[in-house]
């Protein structure tokens, strides 16, 4: 054990630790349905990573909860869907007051956190959610939804996913629009899934900061979902954050070459490596004869600090992706497990002070910067009508 736990647990009790993405919604939705009953978030839940115990045990401050959607979904059926995670994270918060409280600014995290409750913030996971409409994305912001990933797993329309065949190159026109009417109503532009092409395109425009809410840094694990170095440095330039994930695929590169065998012989029996059942089946045929490595929190650790040397201490946060994950690294095996990776910096020789950067003082400045951006832009431009239709015209 470190001897720096009892520290890290300190400054945790005084310092928001601001978690960039947690999935518990839609593990809520999938595994027991629209009744908050079912789930009883107060005591211990099972088969999850989070609930409000443990996230007190772990001294989170402020949490971006994912009203993620999948990318299967488009159209209507997307917004409504969202539209459903957004009022289930809301109905949460209202069942336990005592502990969570809605956040729409960075200075209401401070409030809540100051009262003895959670913070709680909403992150959209993909561009899908808004189906190509100005008007959607300003009423997920009037719902308190605060960052967009502009891409899920898959592309839309208007940028390319970091995971699938690029179509447009970068952000398309409508594209350019979306982003800027974000940074126009105060929304953080979250980079985490998108292509790299993408990103250089975001970042050519920005006004304001923007995040990655849960990346790895490509130069230790060398995978798509990954930031390079040379984004990284622009980051800094922009004043943005990577918020560091916890996916071992993502973390280890044992990890990363163990899925890419199981990619490769899914591909060689003609199956579909996107078929989230064809990978269960043949992962654990594949698993029997070639045991799954596991990914440990001193890997996670080689991520924060490889974005703190190369983008700065003041860009980089965490973003665990608790419960949007069927794996997770040995020592961080749940919300409460926070501590140990702050204790882990402290052993390595963070100072306090880089410590409060990381848990949240880092995103905290970014949204405040895209607020007063927000402030300035408003009074200037009118709110975007702008239609795909019209814009990305072949």
């Amino acid at each position: 054990m470190s001897v720096h736990l009892a520290t890290a647990r300190e400054l945790l009790s005084r310092h928001p630790l601001v978690d960039g993405h947690n999935d518990l919604p839609w593990s809520i939705r999938t595994r027991f349905g629209p009744d908050l009953g079912r789930p009883d978030l107060a005591v211990p839940v099972a088969g999850t990573h989070t609930d409000l115990p443990r996230l007190r045990r772990g001294g989170v401050g402020g949490q971006f909860w994912s009203v993620y959607v999948p990318g299967t979904l488009q159209g209507d059926a997307a917004v409504a869907t969202t539209l459903e995670q957004v009022d289930l994270v809301h109905r949460m918060i209202r069942c336990h007051r005592d502990d969570l409280e809605l956040a729409l600014s960075a200075e209401d995290v401070e409030a809540a956190f100051s009262r003895g409750r959670i913070a709680s913030l909403l992150g959209a996971e993909g561009g899908h959610s808004i189906a190509n409409s100005m008007g959607v994305l300003r009423m997920l912001h009037r719902l308190g939804v605060r960052y967009l990933t502009l891409t899920h797993n898959v592309n839309v329309p208007w940028a390319d996913s970091a995971t699938d065949v690029p179509v447009t190159g970068g952000l398309s026109a409508f594209g350019r629009e979306v982003v800027q009417e974000m940074h126009r109503i105060g929304m953080l532009v979250d980079l985490s899934h998108v292509a790299a092409t993408t990103t250089r395109d975001v970042l050519g425009i920005a006004e304001a900061p923007v995040i990655f809410s849960h990346s790895g840094a490509r130069a230790v694990c060398d995978h798509p979902r990954n930031v390079p170095d040379d984004l990284l440095r622009r980051l800094a330039g922009n004043g943005g954050v990577c918020m560091v994930t916890f996916v071992p695929d993502f973390v280890s590169p044992g990890c990363r070459a163990w899925a890419l065998g199981l990619r490769a012989e899914v591909e060689r029996r003609g199956l579909d490596p996107r078929d989230a059942g064809v990978r269960a089946t043949v992962g654990a045929e594949y698993a029997a004869d070639h045991p799954r490595p596991r990914a440990v929190l001193a890997e996670v650790a080689d991520h924060v600090e490889h974005v703190r040397t190369v983008a700065g201490i003041d860009h980089v946060g965490i973003g665990g992706d608790f419960d949007g994950t069927d794996d997770v690294p040995d020592g961080l095996q749940d919300v409460a497990c926070y501590p140990a990776l702050i204790a882990e910096l402290l052993d390595r020789g963070w100072s306090r002070d880089e410590c409060v950067r990381l848990i949240g003082g880092n995103v905290l400045r970014a949204l405040r910067e895209a607020e007063a951006v927000s402030r300035s832009l408003s009074a200037r431009r009118t709110p975007s009508t702008a239609r795909i239709e019209e814009l990305d015209r072949a």
